[in-house]
């Protein structure tokens, strides 16, 4: 199979679909892989490296588009989806709940989608998000901390305090990857610490995890509205698998908070579960709305792409092998937890979440993996 790896071209994205040593792996098997020019420069690995792992590089993006399999790390962006074609496959983060052009756009293109954020493992878990929303959750807090400075708009306060100074109270909304990963930070940076989550499981856990360095809170209407009045820090680290991020964080709570509080929505991806939220870049990661700064940069991991990279690959190189190995509508076959990851294929919307927040009929994916 020939294997595709483009150049990011989402604003301030340095991550990159496959690192040299993948491309190494791929190659070894018998496949064919092509990486555009510059591709993986912000990870330290320059276009030698990805020959020396015996893949070409070139400098068209549609020679890029024109392989049998691309692999990404964000969602193809418009002048993307131009280059791809009916049968092609997309191994990337699609994050399409909330994006009806992209879906609109992926359909017409007759190829088959599948999205890192649906594939699941044995226990239920999202495998392949795990990596990211770690790194998601950890860098909350530092740009959250950052956020809370004067200079950047908050309120001027220390995450930790010091002697005499009470420490800011950090309220995470979302007990999963990125809210435990978000309250280690936090805790290691001896801040007030509350977590509400409503699964039972998910709030016994992090009672275990954490004991007394954090309270653990069933969610609901008023407990969201006790603790989001005093937070000084609010992370949103909700996610329903596919679908939109429920807005748990309104206009009225907004009205509540200190002012200078900052809200890092590391749901953005999904479209944010603060009403407020709109995606920004790293660029100008912030902007302040009835007095709160928030912070809803859509893709944080690029920001540190070598770490990001390396921790993706670790997660999607079995299954690019297996697609390459096999082919897609095999492996999909062998493998059902894969087979979730399908959200869109030849012109049908395979995902339960996508087709109900567009409106498109349900097409079950077992459907389309009959024939060759």
């Amino acid at each position: 199979m020939l294997i595709g790896v483009p150049r990011e071209i989402k604003p301030q994205e340095y991550r990159v679909g496959l690192t040299p040593e993948a491309v190494a792996e791929l190659v070894h098997r018998g496949h064919s892989v092509v990486v555009e020019t510059g591709a993986g420069n912000a990870i330290g690995a320059g276009d030698d490296a990805y020959r020396d792992a015996g893949g070409s590089v070139v400098a068209d993006p549609p020679a890029v588009f024109a392989a049998d399999m691309v692999v990404k790390v964000k969602e193809p962006q418009v002048s993307e989806r131009q280059l791809m074609r009916p049968g092609q496959v997309l191994f990337t983060y699609l994050h399409l709940a909330p994006d009806p052009e992209q879906t609109r756009d992926l359909l017409a293109t007759g190829a088959v989608c599948i999205a890192y954020e649906t594939v699941t493992d044995a226990r239920g878990a999202l495998p392949l998000l795990r990596p990211m929303s770690q790194v998601a959750g950890r860098m909350a807090v530092q740009a959250g901390a950052s956020a809370l400075e004067r200079e950047h708009g908050g309120r001027g306060v220390l995450l930790g305090g010091v002697p005499g100074v009470a420490p800011a109270r950090v309220l995470i909304l979302g007990g999963g990857e990125v809210g435990f990963n978000a309250a280690q930070m936090a805790i290691g940076l001896q801040a007030d610490v509350t977590i509400l989550d409503r699964d039972p499981v998910v709030l016994e856990r992090l009672s275990n995890q954490f004991g007394a360095s954090a309270r653990v809170i069933y969610a609901n209407r008023a407990t969201l509205d006790d603790n989001i009045v005093s937070a000084s820090l609010v992370i949103g680290a909700v996610l329903i698998p596919g679908a939109a991020a429920p807005k748990l964080v309104t206009r009225a709570h907004l009205e509540r908070m200190v002012p200078g509080a900052v809200v890092v929505d590391v749901s953005i991806d999904q479209g944010g579960c603060c009403e407020s939220s709109r995606p920004t870049t790293h660029n100008a990661p912030t902007f302040v709305e009835q007095g709160i700064v928030h912070y809803c940069v859509a893709n944080m991991p690029g920001a540190v792409p070598h770490t990001s990279t390396y921790a993706l690959n670790n997660a999607t190189l079995p299954h690019v092998l297996a697609l390459a190995d096999k082919g897609w509508r095999q492996a999909l076959r062998d493998d059902p937890h894969l087979r979730h990851g399908l959200n869109v294929c030849a012109g049908h919307v395979t995902q339960p979440a996508v087709a109900e927040a567009h409106g498109y009929d349900l097409t079950p994916a077992e459907t389309l993996l009959q024939g060759d």
